[in-house]
């Protein structure tokens, strides 16, 4: 018994929606004579009878009865498929899959998806957060199609685009006794409790880029995984926080909270998205990383 092929299926569709071979070669761009051969050939190859002769036309036996209605459900199918992929390789259609490696930013990315996916509509967004190998490992193993992070790690084969500027503040309640000030030294975080996300704390700019390099360490450190929770936590006195400030400048109406500069000069971040150099001629990605740098300007131009 021979292979089942889509033509197959496509000229007993043809056939049956005709009735007659001379109607179905017009609709398959055959000569009858080709039809003919085709239809024999069919029969040859699959090893059994599909159609039976009454009189002019060409009715289907129970095997084609079951072929045909094989044909009206894949045929369908083997369209869309062409269609999806021609769309993929458009940059029309896919998933966009988004690793986080940055907490606080999850707020920042709701704004850029949902107008962006207004602007694409047959494309769809999926977030993870955790990955087998990191999110560069992620990234590069294909797990992945964009990562944010603060902290790009540069690789030939990827490519990394900033796309919004920031200043990592601390954040304290209404009752904390550094309420008020402008900016504090190392030093002054000694005595306290600082309310991180659950992250190593050599991945911590608090820690490595103003803490350790003063020799200082927080009183006592706790791990919570939400923002929301961790801004309750400090607006209620039980410790204090380091959060971009255009996160705290959001919550600011419903907790009543003080961003303060951490040193003189500040800390100033970059959020960025990283991507493979594959993957540059995506279109609905490359639109991504445009469209995500759009607020990073209207926030710089307020």
């Amino acid at each position: 018994m021979g292979i089942l092929e889509r033509n197959h299926l496509m000229i007993i569709r043809e056939v049956a929606r005709e009735g007659s071979l001379t109607a179905a070669a017009v609709r398959l761009n055959l000569t009858q004579p080709a039809l003919s051969h085709a239809v024999r050939k069919i029969e040859f190859q699959l090893g059994v009878k599909i159609w039976r002769r009454e009189g002019r036309s060409l009715v289907l036996t129970q095997a084609g009865q079951w072929l045909l209605s094989l044909a009206n459900r894949l045929l369908p199918q083997f369209s869309l498929a062409e269609e999806r992929l021609e769309q993929f390789a458009n940059g029309e259609r896919g998933t966009l899959r988004i690793g986080m490696e940055c907490h606080p930013c999850y707020q920042w990315l709701l704004n850029v998806v949902s107008p962006y996916l207004e602007r694409w509509p047959k494309v769809d967004v999926d977030v993870r957060q955790k990955f087998q190998f990191g999110g560069i490992g992620a990234l590069l193993s294909n797990e992945i199609d964009i990562l944010v992070t603060p902290d790009p790690l540069y690789k030939p084969e990827l490519n990394f685009t900033p796309v919004f500027d920031y200043e990592l503040v601390l954040v304290v309640g209404s009752g904390h006794k550094l309420y008020g000030a402008k900016h504090i030294t190392p030093e002054q975080l000694s005595s306290e409790t600082l309310i991180t996300y659950p992250v190593p704390s050599e991945r911590l700019d608090i820690y490595t880029q103003f803490l350790q390099p003063a020799g200082i360490a927080p009183r006592q450190q706790k791990q919570i995984e939400t923002t929301d929770i961790m801004l309750v936590m400090v607006a209620h006195g039980r410790g204090v926080a380091v959060l971009p400030r255009w996160l705290v400048e959001e919550y600011a109406s419903r907790y009543d909270l003080h961003a303060i500069r951490l040193g003189k000069n500040g800390i100033a971040k970059q959020i960025f998205l990283g991507r493979r150099e594959t993957d540059d001629d995506i279109q609905y990605l490359a639109d991504f990383i445009k469209f995500a740098a759009e607020p990073r300007e209207e926030a710089q131009n307020s």
